[in-house]
């Protein structure tokens, strides 16, 4: 069977039920008593195991398989979720994704058998069961030895046990005419069958094309939905061997023994189900199983690539109308312009109310696929509680995690990246912010350290909040590190602002941790927190309040496909400029220009700003004579402010942005390039890189 098809579907789905097994069991180690939870958990276990069988992934099953037992005894009552058992289940969990990492990447699960997990999940089991009593014990062994001599070879042919109805009797003769042999057949499983009803349907599925089944016992749907112990028996019309069918059904995996003989037609008995649903019955089997096959092509329709994004019904109804409304705008300027009136279409109205009409609809129809593609932040941030808990292990440190605004949206293609520079953050919270147990209580402070992650939408931005209420960055050990690293001298460190020594963090290979360790201290974490934030036309900042703790601000853009910009003119050529980068225009006059250590700056309101000529940056020719007035874009970024000198003002665009690929390879001045109303293309300013 070629599961291939299904791949991207299979790890979509495993990511998401190892989450949740993850998130439950957190809840699980607090709420050990909690069934909801617990049912819960062994749902997703389920569903996990029969995901792994069904595409071949034995080792990921036989994990996932131990994990089930465990969860089944906690989930009877017979275990209770110990601190020693939880640390398993999490090590089980983790090498789960393991499994699915290098499915990912390679398509199979890999040579490694975390033998030790299974070894240590069977040790709770047993340490579980060795409390039963003994007697208990030899008593459910005797009764089983007992049940194991009753049966016979020929008692254990329960074909031979099946009642057939007077129709069933007529399509029994009708094949015999057709020169078919009638079998009986009863097929046990192995005990340790884990999926027995997938397994039931290979059976039928390896010898379909070899007869007709003309009737089962337990029936199809019992069958399908593993209500059946571990045999069942059918009658089978075929013009094959008893010997090519046996073997044929003994290829199949898990299979413990096979029973073949000619079915003897008994004298009828009248069955309880109606005479005219005979041949329904006849049929049902090989409908149920296209309908098996069937099932997991629809599910396979759903997937587009390793990158997915789940809609709401609702949202695609809105595009769907929004698309239908484009077509009849389409149409509209179509008859339009079929009629003589286009001649003069300043002087036509109805062409003037269609292109209106249709910048409506498209305005809308951009909204909307923007809310298809954006993914709410919980898809990120629901693996962090686990992290934390590991790290209060590690670090020997209580913490704990608090969440808000989980709900909030964001673009699909931020998602992706947004979770390492997030990871980063919280565990420079968790080993530099917080102070040790004991250093808590000698100040006062609860013993229990808190980390806050908080996220909100503001404006055309979505603000991600880390902060803890720890000891807070020791200004004056940055600026120790600092000048001993030669990052700043001693008199560069005499004019600077605690902000200035807190900004330092973000350079590379800057850190403060006087050891290293496998949570931080290598300097590689502030550094790529900012570059990939920027990357992402994002920014950071940090504050910090000594003894009270410290907090990082995340400004990213909902959206990385359209922006607004404002459009300007520089000499002849046209750049934009995000509007969210943009805090003002201002109108001054060239004798306003001051000099601050050679660089040019302005006074405004108090602000002394410095200020960059685009001109100059972007070597465009300069005018001969320089006007009186000029035009200065102020940009803000966090605290930051900077003013750009231009041209002139073109207004505001929703701009495409497109990306530039490998063609431009200096300095990083331009995000990106959009196409223009007349098919002219301005390149995007890159604001992080100007300021």
């Amino acid at each position: 069977m070629d599961t291939s098809q299904y791949l991207d579907l299979f790890i979509d789905e495993t990511k998401e039920h190892l989450q949740s097994l993850n998130e439950h069991v957190l809840v699980l180690e607090k709420e050990p008593d909690n069934a909801d939870t617990i049912n819960e958990i062994f749902r997703a276990a389920h569903t996990l195991k029969g995901m792994s069988g069904t595409m071949g992934f034995s080792r990921m099953q036989r994990l996932t398989h131990d994990l089930e037992n465990v969860f089944s005894e906690i989930r009877n009552g017979n275990m209770t979720a110990s601190e020693k058992l939880i640390d398993v289940l999490f090590r089980g969990l983790d090498a789960l994704e393991s499994y699915l990492e290098v499915i990912s990447t390679e398509g199979n699960e890999g040579t490694e058998d975390n033998e030790d997990i299974i070894e240590d999940l069977n040790g709770l089991l047993k340490g579980q069961k060795s409390t039963e009593p003994e007697q208990q014990k030899e008593e459910a062994a005797g009764s089983a030895k007992e049940e194991e001599k009753t049966l016979t070879d020929e008692e254990k042919c329960k074909f031979r046990q099946i009642t057939i109805s007077e129709s069933e009797v007529r399509g029994i003769q009708s094949a015999r005419e057709e020169g078919k042999n009638i079998y009986g057949i009863t097929v046990y499983l192995q005990e340790s069958c884990i999926l027995k009803s997938a397994r039931a349907f290979l059976v039928f599925k390896s010898v379909e094309n070899k007869g007709e089944l003309v009737k089962s016992v337990p029936t199809t749907e019992q069958i399908e939905d593993e209500e059946f112990e571990f045999d069942f028996s059918w009658i089978l019309a075929s013009s094959d061997t008893k010997e090519n069918i046996k073997q044929l059904i003994c290829s199949v995996s898990e299979i413990a023994d096979v029973y073949i003989d000619d079915f003897e037609v008994p004298e009828i008995k009248q069955e309880e189900q109606p005479e005219d649903t005979a041949e329904k019955t006849v049929e049902k089997p090989e409908k149920k199983v296209e309908e098996v096959q069937e099932k997991p092509k629809k599910a396979a329709k759903g997937k587009v690539g390793s990158r997915s994004v789940r809609v709401d019904i609702d949202k695609l109804d809105i595009l769907m109308n929004l698309v239908s409304e484009l077509i009849i705008a389409k149409n509209g300027l179509v008859s339009v312009s079929a009629g003589d009136m286009l001649v003069q279409p300043e002087n036509n109205q109805t062409f003037h109310e269609q292109i209106e009409y249709l910048e409506r609809v498209t305005t809308n129809l951009h909204e909307s696929v923007m809310k298809v593609r954006m993914v709410p932040i919980d898809s990120v941030v629901n693996r962090f509680p686990r992290m934390i808990r590991d790290l209060n292990r590690k670090l020997d440190k209580k913490m704990e995690l608090y969440m808000s605004g989980e709900e909030t949206e964001l673009d699909r293609t931020v998602i992706d990246e947004i979770g390492d520079p997030l990871m980063h953050l919280l565990r420079n919270s968790a080993d530099h912010g917080l102070e040790s147990n004991e250093e808590r209580i000698r100040l006062g402070k609860p013993e229990v350290g808190s980390i806050f992650l908080d996220a909100y939408q503001d404006g055309n931005n979505v603000v991600i909040e880390v902060r803890d209420d720890g000891a807070g960055i020791d200004v004056d050990k940055v600026r120790k590190k600092a000048i001993d690293k030669g990052t700043i001298t001693e008199k560069q460190a005499e004019t600077m602002k605690d902000k200035d020594f807190i900004d330092l963090l973000f350079q590379p290979s800057f850190s403060t941790a006087d050891q290293i360790t496998d949570v931080s201290g290598r300097g590689v974490g502030l550094d790529v927190v900012k570059t990939k934030i920027e990357a992402l036309g994002g920014n950071i900042s940090a504050k910090t309040i000594a003894g009270e703790g410290s907090t990082f601000t995340i400004q990213l853009p909902l959206t990385l496909a359209i922006i607004q910009a404002l459009m300007v003119e520089v000499g002849e050529e046209k750049y934009a400029i995000p509007l969210g980068s943009i805090n003002g225009i201002e109108d001054i006059g060239k004798d306003e220009i001051s000099f601050v250590q050679s660089k040019e700056v302005i006074n405004l309101r108090g602000h002394v700003i410095p200020i960059l000529r685009l001109q100059q940056l972007l070597d465009i020719p300069e005018p001969e004579v320089e006007p009186e007035n000029l035009l200065v874009v102020i940009m803000q970024k966090g605290d930051q402010q900077v003013g750009l000198i231009i041209d002139n003002l073109i207004g505001q665009q929703e701009t495409v942005i497109k990306s530039l690929g490998r063609y431009i390879t200096n300095d990083k001045l331009f995000s990106g390039a959009t196409i223009l109303g007349d098919g002219e293309v301005a390149l995007i300013l890159d604001t992080n890189t100007l300021i």
